[in-house]
C-alpha cells in the first residue's frame, strides 16, 4: 500500500518538476552576454546597466549580475539601446515593468517619498535628542 501511495505521490510531483527543468535548461538571451558591436551605444547600455538594480540578487547591478534575470534584462537593455531607444526611456519602461525597485536612483514619487522624508526625520529627532542631552549636561555643570 505504502508503495502504491508513493507512487501515486511521484506521478502527481514529476509534472510539476518539468517546467522547473526547463527554465534552467534555457539558453542565455543574445545580448545576456555578448557586447554590442558600436563602442558608443555599448558604453551607453553599460552606464544604464550600472544604474538598474538585479531584482534576483538585490545587491547587484544588472551589469555585475550572474542571475539569468540580470542577463535578459541586459539583453533588454542592449536591444533597446541598439534601436535607438534614449536610456531614460528604458529605464522608465523597466520601472513600469518591474517597480521602483528596479533603479538605483528613484525619483520622488508617491511610492517613493519616505525614502527621501525619513531619513530627514530620524536626523532631525536625533539632532533634538542630543541637543536636549547636551543641554541638561551643560545647565547641571555650574
Amino acid at each position: 500500500m505504502r508503495a502504491l501511495l508513493a507512487l501515486i505521490a511521484a506521478l502527481v510531483a514529476l509534472p510539476l518538476a518539468i517546467p522547473l527543468a526547463a527554465q534552467q535548461d534555457m539558453p542565455p538571451a543574445p545580448y545576456a552576454y555578448r557586447q554590442l558591436d558600436d563602442p558608443a551605444l555599448e558604453a551607453k547600455a553599460h552606464a544604464l546597466m550600472q544604474t538598474l538594480r538585479c531584482l534576483k540578487c538585490q545587491s547587484q547591478s544588472i551589469a555585475d549580475s550572474d542571475a539569468s534575470m540580470a542577463g535578459d534584462m541586459r539583453h533588454q537593455v542592449r536591444t533597446r539601446i541598439a534601436a535607438g531607444e534614449d536610456p531614460e526611456a528604458i529605464r522608465a519602461w523597466l520601472i513600469e515593468r518591474y517597480g521602483d525597485y528596479v533603479s538605483y536612483e528613484p525619483k520622488v514619487s508617491s511610492t517613493t517619498w519616505p525614502l527621501f522624508v525619513v531619513p530627514v526625520i530620524l536626523l532631525l529627532v536625533a539632532a533634538l535628542v542630543l541637543w536636549r542631552r547636551i543641554g541638561r549636561k551643560g545647565g547641571s555643570g555650574q
